[in-house]
């Protein structure tokens, strides 16, 4: 994807001066490295960035320019990635399942943590991964409400088998680690509470202290309006039970938020192709592009239209309708959406926070799919 050299203002000045036709997405690079801080500052631990979430290079540079050190990667690919931006960073291979020559190439590339779900998958690390110096970390799963989506469905031990793994790891040689991943968007500090102290379970039955605990992703961005996420209450929670499950054994923490570090850097402007008889509004942009996920986590609220010359619509709202702009019918957006009344043709529909999951999950589905990004001071319009 190719990124604007001009710096704009803010995402009104780029429309009023380029009317696109084609979806943008606007970049904040000051919001980015805050975010970067936040969790650098709030977090009692090594914060990892998952790479998978936004693996544009712009991302990358600038989360290590507000000083992320450490890196979550799902492929080869992205292990080629960050060992180019960030040769010096930790990676942590965090993919559960890999082939032979996956994990081959992460030996070689100096990878030396790894997580594990399964006792084939354990067989096959201890087989092809030199046990000194190297950590295995058993991810595990609960049956936890809260998040927007359930991790748990595809990946994770149950607490009797993670401890069984735990035990295997340890009697390899390897340093023994636990992670756990609490599910997409979760508001609900609370959910860390009852995974930390399962964690504990689970080492006292292994009879293994842990090096590490990785309490995962997972942390909340801002999708509703009215719903700022409390990150300093999520990390000041999992400070504080770790300290009270572990005690004079505690590991040390690391977390690998995606979506909490970059969602909220980036909003998308998608023209507006028409309005269908007053009920439906067709935009550039849809479910097989940047918006991929939102019938997946749910619609965000924070919107805006603005005009061809730049100018916010403040009318009153009516409901409408959203479709994308291929020919699938699975192509809508949720429910039933609150516009101004007089969006009209040739305007933006501005959707903030979509920085996660957005430029990776955009297909080029009939025809559609092009893409642009462009850095702004301000991602206010």
């Amino acid at each position: 994807m190719g990124l604007s050299k001009t710096i704009w203002t803010n995402p009104s000045e780029f429309i009023r001066s380029n009317q696109p036709e084609n979806p943008v997405l606007f970049m904040s690079p000051a919001v980015l490295q805050a975010t970067a801080r936040r969790f650098l500052d709030g977090f009692p631990g090594l914060v990892t960035y998952a790479v998978k979430s936004n693996p544009e290079e712009v991302v990358v540079e600038n989360l290590a320019a507000a000083g992320i050190r450490g890196f979550d990667v799902a492929s080869p690919v992205e292990i080629r990635l960050i060992k180019r931006l960030c040769p010096e960073a930790a990676m942590h291979y965090n993919n559960p399942v890999r082939s032979r020559s996956e994990i081959a190439m992460a030996v070689e590339n100096g990878v030396v943590s790894y997580s594990v779900d399964s006792a084939s998958e354990l067989e096959k690390l201890i087989e092809l991964v030199p046990a000194r110096g190297t950590e295995i970390t058993v991810r595990f799963k609960l049956p936890v409400d809260g998040a927007a989506y359930n991790f748990g469905a595809k990946f994770g031990a149950t607490v009797e088998l993670a401890t069984v793994l735990l035990k295997r790891v340890a009697e390899a040689g390897f340093i023994p680690s636990l992670t756990f991943h609490p599910g997409t968007q979760c508001t609900d500090p609370h959910a860390w509470e009852h995974y930390i102290r399962a964690a504990g379970r689970i080492a006292e039955g292994a009879h293994v202290r842990i090096a590490r605990l990785n309490v995962g992703g997972g942390f909340p961005s801002y999708r509703k309006s009215a719903e700022q996420p409390k990150l300093e209450a999520i990390f000041a929670l999992i400070d504080r039970v770790t300290g009270e499950t572990f005690g004079d054994d505690r590991p040390a923490l690391v977390c690998e938020p995606g979506r909490g570090l970059v969602a909220d850097a980036f909003t998308v402007a998608c023209p507006v192709k028409a309005v269908r008889d007053g009920v439906h509004v067709f935009l550039n942009d849809g479910v097989y592009g940047s918006l991929f996920e939102l019938p997946i986590t749910g619609m965000i609220d924070r919107l805006a239209v603005v005009t061809p010359e730049g100018v916010v619509r403040e009318t009153a709202t009516k409901d409408f309708i959203i479709f994308g702009p291929t020919c699938d019918s699975i192509d809508r957006l949720p429910g039933d959406v609150a516009l101004p009344a007089d969006i009209a043709e040739g305007d933006c529909l501005l959707f903030a926070g979509v920085g996660a999951y957005s430029t990776v999950t955009n297909t080029r589905f009939n025809g559609f799919g092009d893409l642009s990004m462009a850095t702004v001071l301000s991602l206010k319009v």
